[in-house]
Parts: structure tokens; sequence; C-alpha cells
């Protein structure tokens, strides 16, 4: 039995469309419909209903899918194993990493490949977390590192926790703020805020903490995904940056930052999480990457 007809009636299945699956598939509609007849020959029986211009599966098609995407997961797998194998030392790191991660891990693990590992190939992606589930479902990368509180629990995928970090309003040294020992909302909102995009949690405990005007969708006036790009803007102006306190550890260090003292207290944190597909093969290029992030996903994270 060939994989390719199994792979091409699960497509089958899942866009309920011949035309739609040939797309999908990069064929002929003429020869995914050979594909899928050959199929029935092997087995002897129908698997599809063709009423009009709907397909829709048997009973016999409805067990031969159940079965088919194990298989095809099985020989998807055995393909995988042998790319690594044949990688030997060498191999590849496909990571996405979310605003915060991003700030805390893409220079470093650069660095350390280029100086330690210089024969492992490493994609970097940024971007919204939607955009970077869907890279990851596709195989297009192999784990994500992103805010938890921004994925959708399903049965695809694997979240495993990592480290829940503090957020913080943070400010230049010489900030006409700084010099007050604690500083209300109102006294923050004549400047600008500078953020990464927040989840919805995060948004209602402010909004819980400092009323309807602490709500990021209005509060924030300066926002992107790039945490690193938010700070050097906070240290050439008067914005204030809100998110976590280790993506502004190094400024905080030097003396061009300061931690402003909230009254009340933010109590506000990011939580992250480690994402892969569940039952997949992971590269072992990917421990060194495992390492650092366990390294360097805490609040006294290390230059």
């Amino acid at each position: 039995m060939n994989i390719k007809h199994l792979e091409h009636l699960l497509t089958l299945a899942e866009t309920g469309s011949f035309s739609r699956a040939a797309e999908r598939l990069f064929i002929t509609q003429s020869a995914l419909s050979r594909s899928i007849q050959t199929l029935e020959e092997e087995l002897d029986g129908r698997l599809l209903d063709r009423i009009g211009k709907r397909n829709e599966l048997t009973p016999l098609g409805q067990d031969v899918v159940k079965r088919a995407r194990q298989i095809v997961h099985d020989a998807s797998e055995l393909r995988r194993l042998a790319e690594l194998f044949q990688q030997g030392g060498g191999g590849a790191i496909r990571v996405g990493l979310g605003s915060g991660p991003g700030a805390l891990l893409m220079t470093p693990l650069l660095r350390y490949m280029a100086v330690h590992q210089p024969a492992v190939r490493v994609s970097i992606t940024r971007g919204p977390t939607e955009l970077q589930l869907l890279q990851l479902r596709a195989r297009q990368l192999d784990a994500l590192v992103v805010d938890a509180r921004r994925v959708v629990p399903a049965p695809d995928l694997q979240i495993e926790s990592i480290a829940e970090l503090r957020a913080c309003f943070a400010c230049r040294a010489d900030h006409p703020l700084a010099r007050f020992k604690s500083v209300t909302l109102a006294q923050l909102l004549a400047y600008p805020i500078a953020s990464t995009p927040l989840s919805d949690e995060v948004a209602r405990l402010m909004v819980d903490q400092y009323g309807p005007q602490a709500n990021p969708a209005q509060m924030t006036t300066l926002q992107c995904e790039d945490v690193t790009s938010l700070i050097e803007v906070v240290e050439q102006s008067q914005a204030i940056f809100l998110g976590i306190a280790a993506a502004a550890s190094e400024g905080f260090k030097a003396g061009r930052l300061i931690e402003l003292k909230m009254k009340p207290r933010l109590q506000a944190s990011a939580r992250f999480a480690y994402i892969t597909l569940a039952g997949f093969t992971e590269a072992p290029a990917m421990a060194l990457f495992r390492r650092l992030v366990a390294e360097r996903m805490h609040d006294g994270v290390k230059n």
C-alpha cells in the first residue's frame, strides 16, 4: 500500500473537496482522483460517496482515515529519524520565539551556535503566536517558546511550562518620574506607554488593579512584538516600558533604566511555555536550545 495514497485520502477528508485537496497537495484533480481510485481497488471497497459536489466518507472510509493517520504519522517519523541520522553532528534548530523570549534568547542563541556549533543551522522566527502555531503544525518549526496564556490547549500540542516572569513599568534613569518614590497610573499616562501585545488575562488583571484606564488596548501607545526595539525607544525618549523585568535587566544593571515603583504594586506576570507537536521526534540539536532556555528564562538572567 502506497503511503502517498493514504496522505491523499487524509487531505481529502480534511478539506472535503477534490479541488481544495489537490491544491494543497500540489497535484491535479485527475491525479488525486486516480490515487483515491487505486486505494479503493487495493482495499476492495468504496471510501467516498460522491454526492453532487460533496464528498462524504463511507463507513469503510471513516475507519481507513482513522487508521491512516497513525500510519502516515509513523512513516513521517521514520523519515525524520533517517534525516536526523544523516545530519550526524550537524542538524538544525528551527524555533519560534514570542516577544519576551525573543529578547532573552535570540542573541545568546545565535552567538553560542556561531561560536560553539557552527555546523548547526539555526532559524529563528518572530511574530504573532497564532501564526507561529500554524508554522509549528506545518512542521516548519520544531518548537516555540511563547506566552502560555496565548496558546489554546489542543491534543496535538505538547505544552511544557518554563517560567513565570514578573512584569514591571520602567523608564530611563533621568526620566521626570524617576524622582518619585511611588508612581500612580495617572502619572504614567502623561507619557507614551511602550508594550508588546498582552494576553487577555493580563489585561483583566491590570484593569482589576488600576481601573479601566489600565486596559492595555487603550493605554498602550507604542506596540510591537520586538521587546528589544521597545526598550531602545524607552532609553532614548520619555516613553514608559511595560513588560517583563528580565527583558530590561541589562539596562537596569548599566544604570540606563530604572524600575518604577507603582502604587499599588504591579502584580502582573508573563507565563511562558515550550511548545512542540505531540508524538514527534526532536532533533538532537534541540537539546542545546532547551539548555539555553533553562539557563536564561528567569528573572535573574545573566548576560
